[in-house]
């Protein structure tokens, strides 16, 4: 069985210093991993510089990308050689066009030309004590698994934050028919420490629940191994 596993988060760059990111650190994709090494599955990891990650393993194959355009391609490349995709990595929703002096912005009678993108090189200067930042949203790869291999498994991911058991199945159950996937695991920032993440694991026609991000991970190994 070839498990494809994306963890981590993405990083878009505003200029060849400074970049976007988000706080994910990639712990419970390394125990997805761990998890699915130790049954006995080939293993190959999408992920980034700074994310956790499993130790070296005979089954385990690295990809290291930055960007949600790294990522699509990796996704691209590796998705149709695998069973099974775990797509756990925090992918950022929006990513730099352009970072401009307010006083620009507001001078300019057209704000079109600023959805362009800029030329990334270099350092954009500190000097202005107020910058506006234009962002484009970035494609939601999750949606595009399917079409590059109809036969794979697909386990998504949902994080709210602060949001009712109920709120959140909902929108896990949504997720599972918007993304063609197989199984959701939905979880809220509140619930999620360094010795507990409470989850659901989310599939057509039944909820389970998981404490602890060994147990997601066992939960997720038992599901492939039922499914296979």
């Amino acid at each position: 069985m070839k498990i494809l596993i994306t963890t981590g988060g993405t990083s878009e760059p505003i200029d060849q210093v400074r970049a976007i990111t988000n706080q994910s650190t990639g712990r419970l994709g390394s125990a997805i991993a761990q998890a699915c090494l130790e049954a006995g599955f080939e293993v190959t990891l999408i992920t980034t510089e700074q994310a956790s990650k499993p130790p070296a393993h005979p089954l385990l194959q690295q990809i290291l990308i930055k960007t949600t355009q790294d990522l699509e391609s990796a996704l691209q490349s590796q998705v149709p050689q695998h069973q099974v995709l775990i797509h756990s990595m925090a992918v950022s929703d929006y990513r730099p066009v352009q970072m401009v002096p307010l006083e620009k912005v507001q001078e300019a009678k057209n704000l079109q030309a600023f959805l362009e993108p800029a030329q990334k090189d270099g350092k954009l200067s500190s000097a202005a004590d107020h910058q506006v930042m234009f962002l484009e949203k970035t494609p939601k790869l999750i949606q595009q698994v399917k079409d590059w291999n109809p036969q794979i498994r697909l386990i998504g991911f949902k994080l709210l934050v602060s949001v009712s058991p109920e709120e959140l199945l909902a929108v896990a159950c949504a997720s599972l028919t918007k993304n063609r996937a197989d199984l959701i695991v939905a979880n809220d920032l509140t619930q999620i420490d360094q010795n507990h993440h409470q989850a659901y694991l989310v599939e057509p026609d039944r909820v389970q629940e998981a404490q602890t991000k060994a147990e997601i991970a066992q939960k997720l190994v038992n599901f492939i191994r039922k499914e296979s």
